[in-house]
């Protein structure tokens, strides 16, 4: 919705989350002109990584984003990374929000953070906020599809992200990093996923291509026209952006896809309408990314790319869980992770024991 009205998902802030409106007010005037008076804050619910917050100024909304409490990630949680990126981008790709500003002096709130300007539109969550027929539903499929696509065709280098590369290996750079990061989080509650991390690494394919990629890429994270549910206007969330193979994106964006037909525990973790009557089905989306973007890719090939997104997806889900484990969070949201995290691994078993 618009400024004057209610804007879904946000809600009051949660008091180890809050930070000083006034001196983040302030230094917002040195870059922003800005109306009259302090802003009304609230806050987003929905992410479970970094903590976005809604500013609402009269006639004008603005996004802060800024990292989490507690112990994170080497190389995590970089705002300006995240805030670069997506200036760079505007220009080459309409469909990243207007930044507004990066503050570097961590003594204003206790971190960096930037804030942006509000896409305004429709974002779904666990399911669509409008009513949807299958038509609709396949069409806001295929659009969103085809932005990941548009996404992958962006010339890192033209839009001067081309800093981001690391060269060859990135597969091999996903599956060793990922393992030690898992290894590093991991609690006496989850599996180890040793099997899982030696599959992988015994089934790593070269690189197959190498492209600016989101890394985060789902329905949850694309805002919608409010004119028309099925037509993206905005991706958000540009946090783990980088340069890699575009088969590995899309092993992230299936990891999430839960259908119609996947068993009750799939449906009680689901976070994205993908079970909607005219959703694809994950063997549809493969298939449907890889003729627009020109790649092929068997059935057997594609078995490593969900593993691995799966796997990853585990990681952070145990990152996250890892955080609240040690009381370095008291968000409820997260006290039950490590069980969603034992069932990717369960998933991700099944397909590694699939044969060709």
């Amino acid at each position: 919705m618009g400024a004057a009205g209610e804007v879904a998902g946000a809600r009051e802030v949660r008091e180890e989350d809050a930070f000083d409106v006034a001196a983040v007010d302030a230094w917002l005037r040195t870059v922003a002109d800005l109306p009259a008076g302090p802003p009304e804050v609230r806050q987003f619910s929905g992410g479970a990584s970094n903590l976005t917050y809604l500013l609402r100024y009269p006639g004008k909304d603005l996004i802060l984003r800024r990292p989490p409490v507690g112990t994170k990630a080497r190389g995590a949680h970089d705002m300006g990374r995240e805030y670069r990126i997506q200036a760079a981008l505007a220009p080459v790709f309409p469909y990243v929000a207007p930044m507004v500003g990066h503050c570097t002096d961590e003594a204003l709130i206790g971190s960096e953070f930037y804030v942006m300007e509000r896409l305004v539109g429709s974002i779904p969550r666990k399911d669509f906020d409008v009513a949807m027929t299958p038509e609709q539903t396949r069409a806001a499929c295929t659009n969103t599809l085809d932005l990941l696509v548009a996404l992958h065709g962006v010339d890192p280098a033209a839009a001067g992200l081309g800093a981001l590369a690391r060269g060859e290996g990135y597969v091999e750079r996903q599956i060793s990093g990922w393992s030690t990061r898992y290894r590093d989080a991991r609690t006496d509650n989850v599996a180890d996923l040793e099997d899982v991390m030696t599959w992988l690494a015994a089934h790593q394919p070269v690189d197959r291509g190498s492209c600016l990629i989101h890394n985060d890429f789902r329905f949850d994270n694309v805002v919608f026209s409010e004119d028309d549910p099925t037509r993206p206007i905005g991706l958000l969330d540009w946090e783990l952006a980088t340069i890699g193979d575009p088969l590995m994106d899309l092993g992230c964006v299936l990891s999430y896809w839960i259908e119609a037909d996947d068993d009750d525990m799939w449906q009680l973790v689901r976070m994205q309408p993908t079970n909607a009557d005219g959703m694809l089905t994950r063997a549809e989306v493969v298939d449907y990314y890889c003729s627009r973007a020109g790649l092929d890719v068997t059935p057997e090939e594609w078995r490593f790319y969900e593993v691995y997104g799966l796997f990853r997806l585990a990681g952070i889900a145990q990152q996250i869980y890892y955080r609240f484990h040690h009381g370095q969070t008291t968000n409820p949201r997260f006290e039950h992770f490590w069980m969603f995290v034992n069932l990717l691994g369960d998933r991700a078993r099944a397909i590694m024991e699939e044969t060709a």
